[in-house]
């Protein structure tokens, strides 16, 4: 296996330290370093001194030095992160689809947790947690003052065993309390089903070790119900990313053997790489390639992606590719746009840091770190339009994000619109439970579904008249 392979092998979201990020996993051993910078070594260890011989109780050594080397890394970026014994052993459990928890994927905003989404079927997802609530405490536990990692270990425990979160829901205006017990969380990443004679929908939810094997499993499922598919929809809505060689693969699925997939590039080498649709940079193990069972037509056949403002990271590589080889038309709405590559690197048995190294590109070269992926077609969340879009979180939106070219400006406009959003929301929130609720995927009220089925047989689509695509402008000093 090429040393690209095994690299790409380990790039990976991070869903259990709530980060929606690319990794690769890689034990290359630097190079020569620039000099250190002695004067402030030599500060940081006075500092280390005088906390171990001033400060008001003893502390232990360890966990200062574990705390410095958090808060260095976390200072870089939203996704650069110091992994401990524990959090380590998580995250690479989180790339195989099973661990213990209470199923959530979450990120960090002014000092609380946020819900980036419940999993599906998960005790969160059961228990109604939604995207954007706020955690503020963990049994009695503040959340404010803990780092993302300290949270997550809260959260995790024993099957079985119970978890309390007090939760802010601003849209709703309330604070309340939720009773999760802990369970192994076995998430299925691919769904599938045949809407209606002749066109499928297949929904991924996340990019992960058995990806590829359901993946093909459901492909063929489709076709034995549908010999002669005429449409197929993929859906990547809210899919926050996962193992770019699983990425890779459902891209060739589609595309001619041996294009351009994606290309990541960096300050080091080892960070200048290309992806093509070929097993080489696919196929995590020797045997037999899982695409070549697939039937021939699926390189032709109609397609149109789904994407919304949760699709991240390893879900906007697989919609930039498709969209960029005009495999498929995008639909939906502009993508989170997570475009940066995080490298594990092991700094012992049992601990790691994930740090960034690449920007990833599309084929055609265009980044899309802070941006995203651009839908061919804007489409509402529902018939009546997208009311609340203006309040998604984005990569742009998250503090120390990465530019991948020019910064968003937002001015007098947006905040106005944010205001008529939450005032809407107020308004929603008086409604009972049941009714806002939003419609499950997959099923015949699915507004964008039903779009992306008449795009495939030559309909007319709803377009949304109010999303547009969030316009860069150059950063001014």
């Amino acid at each position: 296996m090429s040393q690209k392979t095994k690299i790409a092998g380990w790039i990976a979201v991070g869903a259990l330290a709530g980060a929606l990020t690319t990794v690769s996993l890689q034990t290359v051993a630097r190079g020569t370093l620039a000099p250190l910078p002695l004067e402030e070594l030599q500060q940081l260890a006075a500092v280390f001194g005088m906390i171990k011989s001033d400060y008001v109780e003893p502390v232990d050594e360890k966990k200062l030095i574990t705390d410095a080397i958090s808060g260095m890394v976390s200072s870089l970026d939203p996704h650069s992160q110091y992994f401990d014994k524990k959090s380590f052993k998580e995250f690479r459990e989180g790339t195989t689809g099973r661990f213990v928890g209470v199923g959530i994927e979450i990120t960090q905003e002014d000092g609380v947790i946020r819900v980036v989404s419940p999993i599906e079927g998960s005790p969160a997802d059961r228990a109604g947690l939604k995207p954007g609530d706020l955690i503020t405490r963990i049994d009695d536990t503040a959340v404010r003052g803990l780092t993302l990692n300290e949270a997550v270990k809260r959260m995790r425990g024993e099957p079985g065993t119970k978890v309390l979160l007090t939760i802010l829901r601003k849209d709703e205006n309330r604070t309340f309390p939720v009773t999760i017990v802990r369970e192994e969380i076995r998430t299925q990443s691919v769904k599938s089903r045949v809407v209606e004679p002749g066109y499928a929908w297949l929904r991924l939810s996340q990019f992960q070790e058995r990806t590829l094997d359901d993946f093909v499993t459901k492909i063929e499922d489709i076709y034995k119900r549908e010999p002669n598919l005429k449409g197929l929809v993929l859906d990547l809505r809210n899919d926050p990313g996962g193992l770019l060689d699983a990425a890779v693969a459902v891209s060739a699925a589609f595309l001619p053997e041996g294009v351009t997939v994606v290309s990541t590039n960096g300050q080091i080498e080892e960070s200048k790489s290309v992806y093509k649709a070929r097993p080489e940079d696919y196929m995590r193990r020797r045997g037999a390639d899982p695409l070549k069972r697939l039937p021939a037509a699926l390189k032709t056949v109609p397609m149109v992606v789904l994407v919304n403002e949760g699709s991240a990271s390893a879900s906007e590589i697989v919609a930039g590719a498709l969209q960029d080889h005009k495999r498929a038309t995008v639909m939906g709405s502009q993508t989170f746009g997570k475009g940066s590559v995080q490298t594990v690197r092991p700094l012992g048995p049992d601990t790691a840091l994930k740090i960034t190294t690449a920007l990833y590109y599309t084929p055609s070269g265009k980044t899309i770190q802070a941006k995203g992926i651009v839908p061919d077609i804007m489409v509402d969340d529902t018939a009546e339009g997208s009311p609340f879009a203006v309040l998604r979180m984005r990569e742009a939106d998250l503090e120390k994000h990465l530019t991948g070219a020019q910064e968003e400006k937002k001015g007098p406009a947006f905040d106005k619109e944010r205001e008529a959003a939450l005032k809407r929301l107020e308004e929603e929130s008086r409604k009972p439970a049941a009714q806002r609720r939003p419609p499950e995927y997959g099923s015949d009220k699915d507004f964008p579904l039903m779009q992306a089925l008449a795009k495939l047989k030559g309909q007319p689509v709803k377009v949304s008249q109010t999303l547009v695509e969030r316009k860069e402008e150059p950063k001014t000093e």
